[in-house]
């Protein structure tokens, strides 16, 4: 198998979606899963990180344990939503040889509707590991048009969560591994304006 790039967008998706995670407490996750859509409660202008990788969401919500998330979706988006953000980000950090100094990243910033953070993908137990897996932090409008106008399905994957924690804490990686969502390369062009 061959070692991924240090920086590469992996998630599970179609010709026409691609799904991203994100955990709430159950009041808000429970009738979001329900009725296939945000509900009213949810905050539309502020912002909210989307992740593509299960295992770097199990690592943030703690297998669905850690108050306020332990109702873990799994939203299916368009895909021309999300290539949209991308486009649109900006690092949430100065990076050299990506900006050309830090104020011209600054500028950026306040301009930018999307935020990418790169960090270290995690293993089936959590553990980080050498390349990097996307956050894409979203606010004002592009916010908006994520939860109205880009989301297609919303399920609770909480079980999967739950049953996956289950098989490693009995000490059976390879049921738990055979669990995971099937995560590929995502087609997107070249990102040069977000170190990828």
């Amino acid at each position: 198998m061959s070692t991924p790039p240090p920086r590469q967008i992996r998630a599970s998706h179609t010709p026409t979606t691609l799904t991203v995670y994100q955990a709430y407490a159950p009041a808000l996750g429970d009738p979001a899963a329900r009725d296939g859509r945000f509900p009213p409660a949810w905050k539309r202008d502020r912002m909210t990180w989307i992740k593509p990788s299960f295992l770097w969401m199990m690592y943030r919500c703690g297998w669905a344990a850690k108050t306020g998330q332990e109702t873990v979706l799994a939203i299916e988006i368009t895909r021309e939503g999300f290539d949209r953000a991308l486009a649109d980000a900006c690092l949430s950090h100065y990076e050299p040889g990506v900006h050309p100094d830090r104020s011209a990243w600054k500028e950026s910033l306040r301009e930018a509707s999307a935020r990418v953070q790169w960090d270290p993908e995690r293993d089936l137990h959590l553990n980080p590991l050498p390349h990097r897996s996307l956050q894409l932090g979203l606010s004002g409008p592009t916010s908006r048009a994520y939860a109205d106008e880009w989301t297609v399905a919303i399920r609770d994957v909480t079980p999967l969560a739950r049953e996956i924690h289950a098989l490693l804490r009995a000490r059976n990686d390879t049921a738990a591994r055979a669990l995971l969502p099937t995560e590929t390369p995502y087609p997107s062009a070249p990102l040069p304006h977000l170190g990828a």
